[in-house]
């Protein structure tokens, strides 16, 4: 009973620093930075954001790594030990999805977007609408909210799983 409480306090660790992870930065770190440098009129301040937060994103990567591992681990493990998970299947596929989204994001797209802001060399929101440099920056950054969205609609799902479990 104890290893099994243990295991689930895990998972549910691991959902709260990936999910929330996620949010905050999104909601929060990257908006707030983006404001700051324009209201403090800082010369190439929105470069220097978007710099900043790619390497902490790609950082944060590292940590859902993590969270997933732990998740799988615990789920696995309170199939092993009993009793098996409510919806065992689904939480595992849902976790896969997670899972690869994250690393596309990670190790795919990370680096599209870090090239694609190589060769602007300026932030793309001084481009003019029709440039296809700005065009191709703002479809990576689309696609990668677009994955973050769909990675924490997942964590919130298993999240209810976990919370329905007596």
């Amino acid at each position: 009973m104890i290893r099994m409480r243990a295991l689930r306090y895990l998972a549910l660790v691991a959902l709260v620093v990936w999910i929330g992870g996620l949010v905050t930065l999104g909601a929060l770190v990257a908006p707030t930075a983006f404001d700051v440098v324009e209201a403090r009129h800082i010369e190439s301040g929105r470069m220097l954001v978007g710099y900043l937060f790619g390497a902490i994103f790609e950082r944060f990567h590292y940590v859902a790594y993590g969270a997933a591992a732990v998740l799988l681990l615990s789920l696995v493990a309170r199939r092993l030990l009993g009793p098996k998970p409510v919806h065992f299947g689904i939480r595992v596929g849902v976790l896969g999805v997670m899972l690869a989204l994250t690393l596309y994001s990670g190790l795919v797209l990370t680096g599209q977007v870090e090239r694609t802001q190589a060769e602007l060399g300026v932030p793309s929101s001084t481009l003019t609408a029709g440039d296809p440099g700005r065009a191709r920056f703002e479809r990576l950054h689309g696609l990668s909210v677009a994955l973050a969205i769909i990675t924490a609609a997942g964590g919130l799902l298993l999240l209810g799983y976990e919370a329905a479990e007596n």
